[in-house]
């Protein structure tokens, strides 16, 4: 009987199906999966977004197994990455992908954000952007290891599983694609499967700490068969058993240096999209690198952008309704930028209302619209979200997402202070330096906050930092000064150099970064005085017991040293001592960052500087180097900007 071609067609395919064990499977076993708690303000609008998100997530896997969309023009915005692994087939990619929009879309109805990792790929959406996040310290079910229930005991299988993922842990960083997958033999005649991924958009040293903190969580499950860990940026898995193609395999011999194997075939991105996939990763640097600016261009430091959506329009009469008219109970804290109200929206949504006193400046209404377009384009998760702003009334008003748990300041000198333990500072301060080094080096403009303390650091529900008001010094008149004369504490964390000589740049936010530091570690203000044994600053106390070897005794009194370790303490301090050095020796925000992640001492270089930045000190300098004009402006303009909410 004759066999036609369409038959014999499927009959091949049939027959590689069934001769292949890893084809066809999109590998849909669920790892992990959770839900942000927060709902959506308006959940129409944020489901319409994420539609359109996950419809455009899908015509980009088809052609590279990395995909990311975002949709930021609107009150609902939403960020999305979709990641398959390098070994599956697209149409296996593809089928992982709508399982994982399934789980999320019935587990997460109306949250603003989820994620679900699947053996074979991996989603993620929030309303806000975490596209460099490689870690989420804050955040549960991420950062876990699970082990399997078998057992594969005897013939070396223990020692070869550890010594295969330790090597994926060291190679991958290493490889285009941040991918490899790898199939080990052990002494047993037993095979290993193990493979490491990252989210390319991480870079290489994210990729590195990521996979540090995987393989902490995986070490100890063998001798179980098999084990998996997962981390906000990457994946890591080994089993017993095949889940990959030997075509697929990653030559590790290279990277490793212990020559090549001629059992093993390399094959590095065996995908049918990895012509794609590179293309996007040379796309993806070519944008990082667009984003960065060097510190001489201040005239530059925040200038309107083509490509921006604009920020929501909310209408005067519903402010002023949410507010109860602006009313004094509702008032949570004012500055010199004006006062600032909780309001409760016709929805139930709580928003922080500020009312900005800037109308004598003359600024068109046009360009107040512009810069706040501007800002409100910044999303970080250690970043207050501003939602819009209103221009249609008597004042120009901005509202900004509510954070209940008010500032840093009242946990660490105020009514809730000694509640914050070690750990959670330590987190404070990590997300602090992350939300300033997206600030300063991966926003597509370089944005200045000048007046960082700890009044303007944030908490959510989860004691997540959030920097708040950062961008309205570009608000201010031009003859307005960012000193204050009449706030007490601002002039404790301004560098020395801005307040003196007005020279500002990234390194003076860094500056004020590591006041902050000293003061989370201490529980104690910059400017607090302390009389014994000499009447002494914060920052010149830190300097002195830096220089004694006595770091140890800055450490707030309230905190228990059974759940913290020395070494650690030690080197949170000496790095909140580097950022406040010369300005040509602080390091820039993203190494702050590298240096708090890094296991271990690593070995900081700190030097004291000629001057310390005494407030007193600072502030009679700054005044005797100002001409009277310029002093007058000072004493009316303040740059100590208040709470947007919680206080």
């Amino acid at each position: 009987m004759q066999i036609t071609n369409s038959r014999l067609f499927s009959f091949t395919i049939s027959l590689l199906l069934f001769t292949n064990p890893t084809s066809s499977d999109p590998q849909t076993n669920l790892v992990t999966a959770a839900c942000v708690s927060n709902n959506a303000i308006d959940p129409f609008i944020f489901s319409s977004n994420l539609n359109s998100v996950f419809a455009e997530l899908r015509s980009l896997l088809n052609s590279s197994h990395f995909a990311m969309a975002q949709r930021i023009h609107t009150i609902e915005m939403v960020y999305a990455i979709a990641q398959c692994r390098h070994y599956l087939s697209t149409s296996d990619c593809l089928s992982c992908f709508s399982t994982a929009t399934s789980e999320l879309q019935t587990r997460c109805l109306n949250n603003i954000g989820a994620h679900a990792v699947y053996d074979g790929c991996f989603l993620r959406y929030e309303n806000v952007g975490f596209f460099d996040q490689y870690t989420q310290q804050y955040t549960q079910p991420w950062r876990i290891g699970l082990c399997g229930n078998r057992t594969e005991d005897g013939g070396g299988f223990t020692e070869t599983a550890r010594e295969v993922l330790s090597d994926l842990c060291m190679v991958t960083p290493r490889i285009d694609g941040f991918s490899a997958a790898v199939r080990r033999e052990t002494v047993g005649g037993r095979d290993v499967y193990g493979v490491a991924q990252c989210l390319v958009t991480v870079g290489q040293n994210g990729c590195d700490q990521c996979l540090k903190g995987a393989y902490g969580n995986i070490e100890k499950c063998p001798p179980s068969a098999d084990g998996r860990a997962v981390d906000g940026g990457c994946f890591l898995r080994y089993s017993d058993t095949a889940f990959f193609n030997d075509d697929q395999m990653t030559n590790l011999a290279p990277f490793l240096k212990r020559g090549a194997s001629s059992t093993k075939k390399a094959e590095i991105g065996g995908s049918v999209g990895a012509a794609a996939f590179i293309l996007l990763i040379i796309i993806l640097f070519a944008m990082l690198r667009r984003c960065k600016r060097t510190d001489n261009t201040q005239n530059r430091i925040i200038l309107g952008a083509t490509e921006l959506g604009a920020a929501v329009n909310f209408h005067y009469r519903d402010l002023k309704s949410a507010t109860k008219n602006f009313s004094e109970g509702n008032k949570l804290g004012q500055g010199g930028f004006g006062d600032v109200y909780k309001g409760v929206m016709k929805n139930g949504k709580t928003v922080a209302v500020k009312k900005l006193m800037i109308h004598e400046s003359g600024r068109a209404e046009a360009d107040f619209e512009s810069e706040v377009k501007l800002i409100s384009n910044l999303h970080h998760r250690n970043l207050v979200r501003l939602l819009g702003c209103c221009s249609n009334g008597p004042e120009l008003l901005l509202v900004y997402e509510y954070m209940a748990n008010s500032s840093l300041d009242k946990f660490l000198f105020g009514d809730r202070r000694g509640t914050l333990n070690w750990k959670q500072r330590f987190d404070i301060i990590i997300g602090m330096a992350r939300g300033l080094a997206y600030m300063h080096e991966e926003f597509h403009v370089c944005i200045i906050h000048r007046d960082i303390k700890s009044s303007n650091i944030l908490l959510d529900d989860d004691f997540q930092p959030r920097i708040a008001d950062f961008g309205l010094a570009r608000l201010l008149p031009n003859n307005w000064s960012h000193l204050s004369t009449r706030v007490a504490g601002t002039l404790g964390y301004t560098a020395p150099e801005y307040a003196i000589h007005g020279q500002l740049s990234k390194k003076a936010d860094t500056y004020s970064f590591g006041v902050v530091v000293l003061e989370i570690v201490s529980g104690r203000r910059s400017t607090d005085i302390k009389i014994e044994p000499v009447t002494q600053y914060l920052l010149e106390w830190a300097w002195r017991l830096y220089e004694e070897d006595s770091l140890m005794e800055l450490m707030d009194k309230s905190l228990d040293l059974n759940e913290c370790r020395t070494d650690e303490v030690k080197k949170v301090i000496e790095i909140g001592l580097m950022c406040t050095q010369a300005p040509a020796s602080r390091p820039t925000m993203s190494q702050v960052v590298v240096l708090l992640l890094s296991q271990g001492n690593p070995g900081l270089n700190v030097i004291r500087p000629a001057f310390i930045g005494a407030p007193d000190r600072i502030h009679n300098r700054a005044l005797k180097d100002t001409s009277t004009s310029t002093r007058s402006s000072m004493s009316n303009a303040t740059m100590s900007i208040t709470q947007v909410s919680g206080r």
